[in-house]
């Protein structure tokens, strides 16, 4: 190496279970990594053997609804349906303004814990897109430290609202990145299924991605994911699709789920279940026992599936918890699926960090040299133990510049036009 490298971070565990490595970073990428580089840094940070990883990716957010919680109501019942009523409620009152402070506001939270991605569905069934004006204005303000990735969500459904179709349009013209969709949500099946046809040849004509809600319900009838595997063959779409939460496949008959998971495998459709907000809504119909509802992780891993977890909600009207940390979702995942062995543990870990990276398609992620310098500095010596104790984030890397150091609960920013500070505190409401 020539000059003195940009950042040095020294005696690093990673998550491989490597440890005294160091990674020298030069120009924003990473340029070595080993363990005693003989390199000096402009600015050096001893891990003392600490957990070093890639940043936490959220493969599954709506960044449009977070931090509305209350507005205009509360979700007294739980339910997935009155969220989506209450949601509906709150659109006409939505202000450019608004959004777009409550999203820079979550994304400052994102950045705090560690999560420099995010895949943001931002609901395109209000003709005036102002949700989609405001997420794109706050994706390009955030592209300094966050890449934020929008998908064309028509919450109301692609045919069952009368403007969907149209606006979803509207909004990938205005520069959305992926096509979405809620096939279970229109008025009948065969609607459904049609809408995943229609929404995967939009994506197929434009060269885009797709991720859709599909089958987010404790109904095992309810089988979209099929067709989404079949289109997704059918198009050439394999390693472009995504089918977030996928609940019902918690219900579904395990013969039809042995011929199912071959099929959406062979197809190179990734999953992307939301442990949080699925462990909440589903199962709000039953007595007891009562149905987790989070889909079949440890089944969809054996069968070669990708598989990531989101966060989905926070602070919203679905949701009336969260605070933007990846590893309290790998936690509850990692519970709720039954994933206690060391290795299933490690597979929890993945469905945060690298699972979601690739599943986004983000250049330049991982860390070997010559990727981008983004990476996360936690107070843990394992990934297990990371998840085990939520460990603090002693320091958060983005293109080999410290943009976040704090404790748990407070945390010192370094964001171009945004405070010096974050808390996780909110103030009461009045």
């Amino acid at each position: 190496m020539g000059g003195p490298m940009d950042l040095l971070l020294r005696n690093a565990t990673l998550p491989d279970g490597r440890t005294g490595i160091d990674l020298a970073v030069d120009a924003g990428r990473i340029a070595e990594v080993g363990p005693r580089l003989a390199a000096r840094g402009a600015v050096e940070i001893d891990a003392a053997g600490r957990l070093v990883t890639p940043p936490f990716v959220d493969a599954h957010f709506h960044l449009d609804a977070t931090l509305s919680h209350g507005q205009p109501r509360i979700n007294r019942s739980g339910t997935l349906l009155e969220g989506i009523a209450l949601w509906g409620e709150l659109k006409p009152l939505l202000t450019h303004e608004a959004v777009v402070s409550r999203a820079l506001a979550y994304a400052d939270w994102a950045v705090a814990r560690g999560i420099l991605a995010i895949r943001a569905h931002v609901d395109v069934c209000d003709d005036r897109l102002l949700g989609v004006e405001a997420l794109l204005e706050v994706r390009r303000r955030v592209a300094p430290y966050l890449d934020l990735q929008l998908v064309a969500f028509p919450q109301d459904g692609f045919y069952r609202s009368a403007s969907a179709e149209r606006n979803l349009l509207r909004a990938l013209d205005l520069g959305v990145d992926v096509v979405g969709g809620i096939p279970h949500f229109e008025r009948t099946m065969d609607e459904g299924a049609r809408s995943v046809r229609a929404l995967c040849e939009i994506a197929a004509k434009r060269g885009l991605r797709v991720d859709l809600h599909c089958d987010e319900t404790d109904d095992p009838l309810s089988r979209h994911i099929e067709t989404l595997a079949l289109e997704t063959r059918r198009l050439g779409l394999g390693g472009r699709v995504a089918g977030s939460h996928l609940t019902s496949m918690h219900s579904m008959d395990n013969y039809y789920v042995s011929k199912l998971l071959p099929l959406v495998a062979e197809a190179g459709v990734a999953a992307i279940a939301n442990p949080l907000i699925n462990i909440v809504i589903q199962g709000r119909h039953d007595t007891y026992p009562k149905r987790r509802g989070l889909t079949r992780v440890p089944e969809m891993l054996a069968a070669g599936i990708p598989v990531a977890f989101g966060q989905d909600c926070t602070l919203d009207p679905w949701y009336s918890l969260g605070s933007g940390d990846m590893l309290d979702v790998a936690h509850m995942g990692l519970h709720v699926a039954q994933m206690t062995s060391p290795e299933a543990m490690h597979q929890a870990f993945l469905a945060v960090t690298e699972a979601p990276a690739r599943i986004l398609g983000l250049e330049g992620y991982g860390l070997a040299r010559g990727c981008h310098a983004d990476f996360v500095l936690l107070d843990a010596a394992s990934p297990s133990e990371a998840i085990r104790l939520r460990a603090p984030r002693l320091a958060v890397v983005r293109r080999g510049r410290v943009v976040s150091r704090g404790a748990p609960l407070a945390c010192q920013l370094d964001l171009p036009g945004r405070p010096a500070s974050v808390d996780f505190r909110l103030p009461p409401r009045a």
